[in-house]
């Protein structure tokens, strides 16, 4: 995955979310479809959260030239967590640091992107390579999204069913 792969994935990430979970309520965000799954509005929480923090460290290595990191940590930081701030507030925000990211990424050269952080777990890792794990990552879990949120039961009225037509 080239470099303008890997900006042009990233940078899709926050609108194909938007477009998956558009109109979805609270209730369906919290339906959990058993006990081992997470519910819709933990796993988004979790990619906001995830996303938000891997631009953060995108920026440090690149402004402050921080040199090491835990990437692993960075990208996949748990997925306990529930959405705790409406739903188009949390993406809104994502988008608007993405987009940051994005246009900072978009200036980087080959130098740049060839630079490395060492990771505790994994050694000396180049920027694109955590670029590409960081897609491969948030690209995995759209599918789950779009998964989940097929499988969401319909939603039902609750009102009395009316009397039968007589004939």
């Amino acid at each position: 995955m080239s470099p303008a792969d890997v900006v042009l994935l990233m940078s899709s990430v926050p609108e194909r979310i938007g477009d998956l979970v558009y109109g979805l309520d609270e209730p369906r965000l919290r339906y959990r479809h058993g006990p081992a799954f997470q519910t819709l509005g933990g796993l988004i929480a979790h990619l906001l959260e995830s996303g938000s923090k891997v631009d953060a460290l995108l920026r440090h290595a690149h402004l402050d030239g921080v040199a090491s990191a835990d990437v692993r940590a960075t990208i996949d930081p748990g997925h306990d967590d529930e959405l705790t701030r409406p739903l188009q507030e949390a993406l809104e925000d994502f988008a608007r640091i993405r987009r940051r990211t994005v246009d900072l990424l978009h200036g980087w050269g080959p130098n740049e992107w060839a630079r490395k952080l060492r990771d505790p777990r994994a050694g000396d890792i180049t920027l694109l390579e955590v670029c590409r794990m960081v897609a491969r990552h948030e690209i995995s879990h759209i599918a789950q999204i779009r998964n989940l949120t097929v499988l969401l039961p319909e939603p039902r009225v609750l009102a009395p069913t009316p009397p039968p037509l007589a004939e």
